[in-house]
C-alpha cells in the first residue's frame, strides 16, 4: 500500500491503535537502521525504508502530539541556531601520540612492557585512524541526549542538533544500556559522497572541496541542521569516555559492545597478540589504504 493509502486507513483508528502503530513504524526503522549502518546487511530496499518513513511522517503529521524527540522522523532541526553553546567534556578528549616507524612501534612496546611490568607479549587492538572529525555522543538511559566536538580536549561546542541529521548514530540504543555513556567516534564524509559533491559543485560553477574533513568540519558547524542534513556525513565509534553503570575491562569489550548497542565500529579493526602482528597490520593497511571510502591517516 502507498504511504497516502496507510495514511487515510490509520486516520480511523483509535488512538491507542495509532500510537502503537507509530511505535512499531520507529522500531522497525531504528532496526534497519542498524542493520545498514552497523552489521552492512540491509534486508530491505532503499525504497522500502522510505516507505516506512512516509508512513511514519504521515502519522505523525495527523497526530503531531505523539510525535518525540527520539522519532526517526526529528533528526532535522526545525530552526537554525543562533550559536553553538560550549560543552565541557567529563574526561578529557585527548589525542594521540605518534610511531613513525617500526623501531618507534617497537619502543612503544617496550615502554608498556615496561609499565606494566612484564616481559610477556601485550595483546593489542588496532583499527585504521579516520581522517574526520572527533565528536562524543552522550546517551542518557539509550537515548541520545547531546553532542559535541572535540574542541581543545576539555571544552567542545554543543553540535547535538547536527548530530542528529546522521543516520548512522542511533537515536536509541539496542539492548542493555547504560545509565550514560559517553561515545568517542569519528564522524566522516565518504570518498565516494565526496567526490559526487565536488562533481556537482564543479557543475554549478561553485568551488570543489579541499578534501573530506574539511568537508565534514564545515557541514557539523553549520547553525542550520538542515545544510548538515544534505551531505551524507557517517560515524565510527571507537572508545567510550564517562560510563555509569556498567564497566567495559578492555578495549576487544568496548567495541564488541558499541555494536551490539547499534553503534557503527570500523569492520577493520584487528586484535592482535603482540607487537608483531600489529606491525604486520600496519604494513598491510600502507598498500591498502587506497581500498576504503574514507581517508585514514594512520593506525591506531
Amino acid at each position: 500500500l502507498s504511504g497516502g493509502t496507510l495514511y487515510g486507513f490509520y486516520t480511523n483508528f483509535p488512538l491507542m491503535d495509532i500510537l502503537r502503530q507509530i511505535q512499531l513504524l520507529r522500531t522497525k526503522i531504528n532496526r534497519h537502521n542498524i542493520r545498514y549502518y552497523v552489521h552492512d546487511d540491509p534486508i530491505i530496499s532503499d525504497a522500502e525504508y522510505d516507505e516506512l518513513m512516509r508512513e511514519l511522517t504521515a502519522l505523525e503529521k495527523n497526530h503531531p502530539d505523539l510525535i518525540t524527540h527520539d522519532s526517526p522522523t526529528q533528526r532535522v532541526g526545525a530552526n537554525p541556531l543562533m550559536k553553538f553553546q560550549s560543552i565541557a567534556h567529563q574526561i578529557p578528549m585527548l589525542s594521540l601520540a605518534n610511531a613513525m616507524n617500526i623501531d618507534e612501534l617497537r619502543e612503544f612496546d617496550t615502554q608498556v612492557k615496561k609499565g606494566l611490568g612484564t616481559d610477556k607479549d601485550v595483546e593489542y587492538i588496532a583499527e585504521p585512524k579516520l581522517d574526520g572529525l572527533a565528536v562524543e555522543l552522550v546517551y542518557k538511559n539509550g537515548e541520545f541526549s547531546y553532542g559535541s566536538t572535540r574542541g581543545d580536549g576539555t571544552t567542545g561546542e554543543d553540535i547535538s542538533q547536527n548530530l542528529r541529521t546522521i543516520r548512522s548514530i542511533p537515536l536509541i540504543l539496542n539492548g542493555n544500556v547504560p545509565v550514560l555513556l559517553e561515545v568517542r567516534g569519528e564522524v566522516y564524509l565518504p570518498v565516494s559522497a565526496f567526490d559526487r559533491i565536488n562533481q556537482e559543485r564543479t557543475a554549478a560553477g561553485e568551488s570543489p572541496f579541499a578534501n573530506p574533513r574539511n568537508a565534514t568540519a564545515g557541514a557539523l558547524r553549520q547553525l542550520d541542521s538542515r545544510k548538515t542534513a544534505s551531505r551524507p556525513l557517517s560515524f565510527f565509534g571507537y572508545s567510550v569516555g564517562y560510563l555509569e553503570g556498567m564497566k567495559l575491562d578492555t578495549q576487544l569489550q568496548v567495541l564488541k559492545r558499541l555494536k551490539d548497542w547499534g553503534i557503527p565500529v570500523n569492520s577493520h579493526y584487528c586484535h592482535q597478540q603482540s607487537i608483531d602482528g600489529v606491525i604486520d597490520f600496519c604494513l598491510h593497511w600502507q598498500g591498502e589504504r587506497e581500498s576504503l571510502d574514507y581517508q585514514i591517516d594512520g593506525l591506531v
